[in-house]
């Protein structure tokens, strides 16, 4: 197992005071490699990519596309002409819901999706239910957040031209079956679209073996850089698609009355790129590596089994999800009799412990599960049991500085 206390080293703002940060699901911190990495492209590469036939613009452009084919090993070795960069998950989502849903979801059809989805993968699909009049179907989990085969399979018919769901659950952290889905949803004739911004900083993703048409997900949850995100689709589904946006870059040859579109993945990227972040995305992926996945899942369920001991120790707290540690992607939701989540996280935040309190984007899902909104604690490698421990601590005394006495 790697020494994950080396690697801590690694993060400055961890290292620069006594705060425990425990919100690495809504974003994770950035090593100094990969800070380094931009701020070497900025200062030797700064030229627009793809344009300009001077050094500093070629050799950015090889930033680029090499950061492009780093991403596309990454994930399973797909083509790198399947690779689109975008701002983040919800940009990719979007993308896939203009340019593949509006045009092959008609009246009378079906788009299935989870009620556990953020609203990233929900919005997107309500709007193309509703403009092209098609009905959204929702696959509703166990308590533990579990999707079984009998509902999938209830809900997935020949009526279905979509299937949209996350592979890693951001409230409920439990991983969705999504290889036996996509392959039930593949012989119904849909097609299958993926969220993976909580899958992808914590697992070796293969989207082939998955079986996903596309796969979304976002640098920023896996210490790159905010602002870059990533799109896999399956080529044959690209190549027939229409851009999302248009302008710089993305053509082939414009005339006053037509324009036609450059290949693959071009096509998808118009104006000027953010090569500089794409850099520190492919940075962040050597540095994932060579932390290693085997030892990111251990630290993690470690660490996710410490909180979940912890907390079955408060009688006030309520846990959602699995009683398994290894079932959390190191996501651990919950709430505290008669204290608001925001009121919470205010009270540990006085005591430096960071937690997200809300509905996390997903109030479908709070619904469902008959909480309003949640707190949500959520650990990467590089937190420690000693913060597990911390955390804990403050947590237990919160009660008591909202008047509820010791």
């Amino acid at each position: 197992m790697s020494n994950l206390a080396d690697f801590r080293k690694d993060f400055d703002i961890l290292n620069s005071g006594d705060y425990v940060y425990f919100d690495n699901a809504a974003t994770a911190q950035r090593p100094n490699q990969v800070l380094d990495a931009v701020t070497q492209f900025y200062k030797t590469a700064n030229a627009n990519p793809l344009r300009g036939l001077y050094d500093w613009s070629m050799a950015a452009t090889d930033a680029y596309e090499n950061a492009r084919k780093k991403v596309a090993c990454f994930i399973g070795g797909v083509r790198p002409e399947e690779i689109i960069f975008t701002r983040n998950t919800t940009e990719s989502l979007n993308l896939v819901a203009y340019s593949y849903g509006m045009d092959n979801v008609g009246e009378g059809d079906e788009i299935v999706i989870t009620v556990m989805e953020h609203h990233s993968n929900l919005l997107p699909w309500q709007m193309v239910a509703k403009r092209n009049k098609a009905k959204l179907i929702f696959l509703e989990p166990d308590e533990e957040g579990v999707i079984s085969k009998e509902e999938y399979q209830a809900k997935i018919t020949d009526r279905t031209k979509i299937v949209a769901l996350g592979h890693v659950s951001n409230v409920m952290g439990v991983t969705n079956p999504v290889k036996e889905i996509a392959e039930y949803a593949h012989k119904k004739g849909a097609v299958v679209v993926v969220d993976g911004a909580q899958s992808a900083p914590h697992m070796k993703v293969d989207v082939k073996d998955l079986g996903a048409d596309f796969f979304a997900f976002s640098g920023h949850k896996m210490m790159a850089p905010m602002g870059i995100g990533v799109l896999y689709g399956r080529k044959e589904l690209l190549e027939n698609m229409q851009p999302f946006l248009t302008g710089g870059e993305m053509i082939e040859y414009v005339t006053r009355e037509d324009a036609t579109y450059a290949e693959l993945p071009h096509k998808f990227e118009a104006g000027t790129v953010n090569a500089g972040d794409a850099v520190g995305l492919a940075a962040a992926i050597d540095y994932l590596e060579k932390v290693g996945f085997d030892a990111i899942r251990e630290q993690e369920e470690k660490l996710t089994k410490r909180l979940l001991e912890g907390l079955s120790k408060l009688p006030y707290i309520k846990v959602y999800g699995s009683k398994d540690p290894s079932k959390h992607c190191g996501i651990v939701t919950f709430t505290m009799d008669g204290v608001h989540p925001h009121d919470m996280s205010s009270v540990l935040n006085d005591d430096h412990v960071c937690i997200r309190a809300g509905h996390h984007c997903a109030q479908p899902l709070m619904q469902f599960i008959g909480a309003g909104s949640t707190s949500r604690a959520s650990v990467y490698f590089y937190n420690t049991e000693e913060e597990v421990d911390i955390f804990l601590e403050k947590l237990s005394k919160v009660r008591e500085v909202m008047g509820y006495g010791a």
